[in-house]
């Protein structure tokens, strides 16, 4: 059972133990209910990602926790952040990450979450849809993605899949040409392609899959525009244990996968080896938490949660 749990948890004396500090003590001096953060977790993970993909840029999916202090840590780790809110944006800034290590995203953009990430300096805007070329160009945006969707549905949940035909994230093949051609255009710096498959991934199969189909994408980029990616963002996904039978690959071997697939895939196609994006969230702060409760305990609602990070 403790395999679920952070890596300090144990059991002493017949009660848990996180990071040195008893579960019971804790939960006395803060109240209930109470989220504790390891920290030797969130750094082991970041440096599992870090270790098996050296020369990646590893962006904390900032949806899976949006937390100050868990992107102060990660940014001292050499993590970046792909926000999707203006208040991700602002959180990500506050908490000191690099404005180049940021990925800003969102389906939805508005004018004003566009000169945001221009104004921040953002370092790579994905861009998922036609209309937001020229605004995107208007508002001051220099290097962008392009995300594409590969028609590769993972084997999860129905309403966190992303890579559909037909899903809202992303634009298809035809239409991301388009979006390359107007982007180039418009004099935006088109550094490359974006893709995610969806959340909570639990084998590497549709992972491998889609690093193979953006490859071929990459190929029709360069045979169609005569362009290719000098960096493709293959998202993030990968899921954690939430009991016993699950048993999902680790952070290390899921980014030697895509490591590995990447470099096999760009060289099948003679495509020069691009720089690698990916985007963990829930597989760098899922396991680091724990949520303390004391039966019998009721506090209003402003009290609810107490975070120690």
């Amino acid at each position: 059972m403790l395999g679920l749990f952070p890596v300090t948890a144990a059991i002493e004396d017949g009660g848990l133990v996180l990071g040195g500090a008893h579960a019971e003590e804790l939960a006395t001096q803060h109240g209930t209910p109470l989220l504790v953060l390891c920290e030797r977790t969130l750094r082991e993970q970041a440096a599992a990602y870090r270790r098996a993909a050296p020369g990646a840029l590893i962006a904390y999916g900032t949806k899976a926790f949006p937390n100050g202090a868990v992107l102060r840590l990660l940014a001292g780790e050499g993590v970046g952040a792909d926000v999707a809110t203006l208040g991700e944006l602002e959180l990500a800034l506050r908490a000191g990450v690099p404005p180049d290590r940021l990925v800003v995203h969102g389906n939805n953009k508005s004018d004003e979450e566009l000169r945001a990430a221009a104004n921040a300096g953002a370092g790579l805007v994905v861009l998922d849809a036609l209309d937001e070329v020229e605004r995107a160009a208007a508002a001051g945006v220099r290097r962008v993605l392009v995300r594409v969707t590969s028609g590769i549905e993972a084997e999860t949940h129905e309403a966190i899949r992303t890579s559909h035909h037909g899903s809202k994230f992303g634009l298809p093949e035809d239409a991301a040409l388009e979006a390359i051609h107007r982007a180039r255009a418009a004099g935006l710096d088109v550094a490359g392609l974006h893709v995610h498959l969806g959340s909570q991934l639990l084998d590497l199969q549709a992972a491998r899959m889609t690093v193979e189909w953006l490859a071929a994408f990459a190929a029709s980029c360069r045979a169609e525009l005569d362009w290719m990616p000098a960096a493709v963002d293959v998202g993030g996904g990968l899921g954690i244990a939430h009991i016993e039978d699950e048993q999902p690959p680790s952070a290390e071997e899921f980014a030697a996968e895509i490591v590995s697939r990447v470099e096999r895939s760009w060289r099948l196609h003679d495509l020069p080896q691009p720089q690698l994006i990916l985007e963990p969230g829930r597989s760098l702060v899922g396991r680091a938490g724990v949520t303390l409760y004391r039966v019998g305990v009721v506090k209003r609602a402003s009290e609810a949660v107490t975070f120690v990070a």
